[in-house]
């Protein structure tokens, strides 16, 4: 049985702290845990599946169109549970990511394609994406996060039709991860996949959390999200080679030696 969201073991060398939705920690938690790390889990909401007519209607008229984009690995799989995807005679799939892309395919989709650069940039890079007039585009999603990709595809011309199949429901701090980021003493490091998921944290926490916060160690999954960190107040800012846990765990560089990751220097990006 895996530990409780905000349970870290005692005797690392250096702690992260994870913003990913409540349940979603296992993946960083093994990551820093190879590289002698321990893990705080610091959720700012949880996920919860849709599961009424209304999603399930809305997923059909965007699974039709000539493409459809999957933002996350949990679209797929909130998709799946409203309509097993195998059964749609897709056009176009396309993934955020590898993890997303992989996900598709375990759920019989075919022919996914996916960036190297894993994040809504690389996305809007793949060609089949660029010219889009006239076409029909569907976006599996749910509401917050990924704010850029609608309007960007919908700049190029095409009709987006927006899916929401899951949701994210705001949590307060866990109190345990606020007691355990006052008491320890070791190095630490912040995980930032979302933007919105460090905003969220920084104005939920007491003030004296969020100058630890601010002070830490901050690895982000693209340039973008090193923006947004600089202008929330972080300083101590590298950007990983991807959003995967052990791409982000080995840029951290305080339990191992950082590997393919760019400091961001102080200062506007």
């Amino acid at each position: 049985m895996s530990a409780p969201d905000s349970v870290t073991d005692r005797g690392h060398r250096w702690h992260l702290v994870s913003l990913r939705p409540r349940g979603r920690h296992e993946a960083l938690r093994r990551a820093a845990a190879r590289h002698d790390g321990g893990l705080i889990a610091l959720s700012s909401c949880r996920l919860r599946r849709l599961d009424d007519d209304a999603s399930r209607q809305r997923l059909d008229t965007a699974l039709a169109a000539d493409r459809v984009v999957f933002t996350s690995p949990e679209a797929v799989r909130a998709a799946t549970a409203l309509r097993p995807l195998h059964e749609i005679d897709g056009g176009g799939w396309f993934a955020v990511g590898a993890g997303t892309a992989a996900a598709l395919k375990r759920a019989g989709a075919h022919d996914v394609a996916f960036p190297a650069r894993m994040d809504s940039e690389g996305l809007l890079d793949l060609p089949a994406l660029r010219a889009l007039d006239g076409s029909t585009l569907g976006l599996v999603t749910a509401p917050g996060g990924r704010g850029m990709l609608l309007p960007a595809l919908q700049a190029r011309g095409a009709q987006v039709i927006r899916a929401d199949v899951y949701a994210r429901e705001p949590l307060p701090p866990p109190a345990r991860a606020i007691a355990m980021l006052r008491a320890l003493r070791t190095p630490l490091a912040i995980a930032v996949s979302s933007g919105e998921a460090l905003a969220q944290v920084l104005a939920q926490v007491p003030a004296d959390v969020a100058d630890r916060l601010r002070g830490a160690r901050t690895v982000v999954a693209s340039a973008r999200l090193a923006v947004i960190a600089r202008g929330l107040g972080l300083h101590d800012i590298v950007v990983a080679a991807g959003p995967r846990p052990a791409q982000l765990v080995a840029a951290v560089g305080l339990g191992a030696t950082p590997s393919r990751a760019a400091s961001v220097p102080p200062g506007p990006i």
